[in-house]
């Protein structure tokens, strides 16, 4: 992006749009600007300064990414709906529907009220990905909208500063990430570092100016011999330095534990060539002049990453063991680093016509967003949303293959469950087990890059577990297995949905007749996107929207009409209402509908906490609690269904339980020895051993161990499963 000028005015972005085209509109860039310039009138900013001074920043932030004349205007415009009488039908009108269009994505929702600010602001986020979803200019603009806010939040309030920039560095930043935009992201980053954290980010300001020429020097001489070298073998490149983005160092700092002057590698090198073989031929002359660092190699040219970011990145050791980086990229590669998906926008000027051009993007970069948009159709609680979208949009990869070779980019902490359903939705659906190079391994494992992935499925699977929603990390895995409970306890769930919403009626002393009238039943499904009120009710029961969030939409409109005087205080309790929690049993396993029951954990498969459980009501003995897979679990179904309830397991729960494993393994000498002292460097006891030997000389080892929990006890089969000869660990079935 080019340095930032002051003073900003609409010759510039038109100087620069014709930089960037030989053929442009520029009628309707200015009839754009005097448009907007009209409606805000005499309107003015916190600055004090005219209101268009923001729209034409803007502009030309967008013209420095090189957009086209309708994202020009868009921007010109994108405040004129909200902030002045202009209608959305009025832009129509002026300027057809694309611009329109453009502008209603990046418009914030004001017209519509919401019980909380969080979920106000959900609902901006929410439609601001829907408008990205029907054209991805819309972001474009919204983060060049957010820069110049950025770019002058000295003139708000310290909370407001606080605020806005929070909101950059958690969302606004990643999202330029995502998209690739480096030129965007890094800005943002330090810009809300700087408000965030003041003294720090003056500390290393100061830091790095007091040494910069040192610092420089050192890195003017390591580029003449890389440039000189790279002349000699006949490479065509150009070899810059730049220093690291302020906040990128204070991360590093606060990951390893470093003050700034134990930090030396502050300034990069960047060799740009014009072939991907000669991106290797130079990274074959700088590892020759200098000595790489161990395990700071990192080729995203042969593995890009989602964010079509391509380069090659090496640390090594200068002139008195000093380290710095090189990255190494064809021109291609650094505008798409620069610019990211807005170097995608291909123009094509039709022969003859002068200034008519086509948009085109490719498909498979939007993957992730499309995900995104299917994901949040299925999510209403607005802290999930927001929790999930952040993951979504932090770009922290790892690369693992499939047993044929093919490398799949999956979220750092992703799970053997996350990777099968990036393969197929049915192959998540009838999963039952993962190899991880070769290994049996539990299914919650985080992968690691370069780990081979095999999946296990079974026919007999009676499908996804609730208990996978607490480890999957894409929300591919997680639209696909609320999905499928969606599907498969959709009675059971509007049952359940009605039975919430009527409690939460009666805390509000209204009658249901009252309150579930026809005409708001339609106002409410509206608004929330249900086609009928079984949908609603399902969701409710399904934890998809929370029963005062729908409440509240009812209670507007039983407002309007009664004009009761004790709305206010109603929304209020219901936004603040915290919902009733049942007590767990001694067992740590909660009895869904009752409190203080007697509960036992059955002998004959032992669950453990986390375990998928079922509850079974016995005559006499309270509630016998047994794993899904349990053996007796279907003869109870068949003959009692009346009798089953659903448990679950207490968040906080603390305390030993009984579990036994089954170790096979080629029998050798010390083998039994081995495993004990695996279980001594645990956090398990060892209760009891039953071992013996088959003719084929396959050893079974039957350990009888106490644990706290079941990750306690997955560890530990983790550790058993990595002793010499052993080949597999599992749980003993009931």
């Amino acid at each position: 992006m080019d340095e930032v000028k002051d003073n900003i005015t609409i010759e510039d972005v038109i100087k620069k749009q014709k930089e960037n085209y030989k053929h442009f509109n520029e009628s309707l860039i200015r009839k754009a600007y005097e448009y907007a310039k009209l409606h805000h009138g005499n309107q003015v900013r916190k600055s004090g300064e005219p209101y268009m001074i923001h729209p034409v920043n803007v502009a030309y932030i967008l013209t420095t990414l090189e957009l086209d004349d309708e994202s020009i205007c868009a921007a010109l415009l994108h405040d004129v709906v909200e902030d002045t009488p202009v209608t959305h039908e009025d832009i129509v009108k002026e300027f057809g529907d694309t611009i329109a269009q453009m502008v209603a994505g990046v418009t914030k929702l004001g017209k519509i009220r919401y019980s909380t600010v969080e979920e106000q602001q959900v609902e901006n986020y929410r439609k601001m990905f829907l408008a990205m979803g029907k054209d991805i200019r819309v972001i474009l603009i919204k983060l060049a909208d957010r820069l110049h806010n950025m770019r002058t939040l000295k003139f708000l309030t310290r909370d407001r500063q606080i605020a806005i920039s929070t909101e950059t560095r958690d969302l606004y930043a990643p999202l330029a990430n995502r998209l690739g935009i480096y030129s965007l992201k890094w800005e943002l980053e330090d810009l809300s570092f700087k408000y965030l954290n003041p003294d720090k980010f003056h500390e290393i300001v100061l830091g790095l100016d007091k040494k910069r020429e040192e610092r420089l020097k050192f890195l003017d001489q390591i580029n003449k011999s890389i440039a000189d070298k790279l002349k000699e073998e006949g490479i065509k490149a150009e070899v810059t330095g730049r220093a690291k983005h302020i906040f990128s160092i204070y991360k590093k700092m606060e990951r390893d534990n470093k003050t700034l002057d134990q930090i030396y590698d502050l300034f990069a090198l960047r060799i740009l060539v014009d072939t991907v073989k000669d991106c290797y031929a130079a990274l074959g002359v700088v590892h020759e002049l200098y000595t790489p660092m161990p395990r700071r190699f990192k080729d995203y040219i042969a593995v890009p990453k989602k964010n079509m970011y391509q380069s090659i990145h090496t640390t090594l050791l200068g002139t008195k063991g000093t380290p710095f980086e090189v990255q190494i990229r064809t021109w291609e590669m650094h505008r798409t680093a620069e610019f990211g998906i807005a170097a995608h926008w291909a123009y094509k000027e039709a022969s003859n016509k002068g200034s008519k051009k086509e948009v085109v993007v490719t498909e498979d970069k939007l993957a992730w967003l499309r995900e995104t948009l299917e994901w949040q159709k299925n999510t209403q609680n607005p802290a999930e949303f927001l929790n999930t979208l952040k993951t979504e949009l932090f770009d922290d990869e790892v690369f693992v293959f499939t047993p044929k070779g093919m490398i799949k980019a999956m979220p750092r902490g992703a799970t053997p469950i996350d990777f099968a359903y990036s393969i197929h939705e049915q192959i998540g659906h009838h999963m039952v087990g993962a190899k991880i190079n070769s290994k049996m391994m539990p299914i919650i494992t985080p992968l690691h890059n370069g780990d081979i992935v095999e999946i296990i499925t079974s026919d007999q699977s009676k499908g996804p577990s609730r208990d996978w929603l607490k480890f999957v990390k894409t929300s591919s895995a997680k639209t696909r297995i609320n999905q499928w409970f969606k599907k498969a306890q959709r009675s059971e769930n509007i049952e359940k949905g009605k039975e919430v919403l009527d409690k939460e009626i009666k805390k509000l002393t209204i009658k249901s007749s009252e309150l579930l009238k026809s005409e708001w039943i339609k106002k409410v499904l509206d608004r929330y996107g249900f086609q009928t009120i079984d949908d609603m009710y399902a969701s409710i029961g399904f934890g998809g929207i929370s029963a005062t969030k729908v409440l509240a939409r009812f209670l507007e409109e039983y407002n309007k009409e009664h004009e009761d005087q004790d709305f206010e205080k109603k929304i209020e309790e219901l936004a603040s209402a915290k919902p009733n929690k049942l007590k767990p049993s001694k067992s740590g396993v909660i009895v869904k509908g009752i409190d203080n029951c007697l509960v036992k954990l059955s002998k004959c498969c032992n669950p453990l906490p986390h375990d998928d459980i079922i509850g079974y009501i016995t005559k006499g003995r309270g509630v016998s609690v047994h794993r899904t897979d349990c053996v007796n679990v279907k003869d109870l179904l068949k003959d009692n269904e009346g009798r089953i309830v659903d448990v679950s397991w207490y968040d906080k729960i603390k305390g030993s339980y009984s579990s036994e494993i089954e170790v096979f393994s080629t029998d050798r000498g010390g083998l039994l020895r081995d495993i004990i002292k695996q279980i001594d460097n645990s956090k398990a006891k060892l209760m009891g051993v039953n071992s013996r030997t088959t003719k084929t000389g396959i050893a079974i080892i039957e350990l009888t161990l106490e644990t706290e929990s079941i990750d306690d006890l997955n560890k530990l089969m983790n550790s058993i499963n990595h002793v010499d000869s052993v080949y597999e660990v599992k749980r003993k079935r009931g």
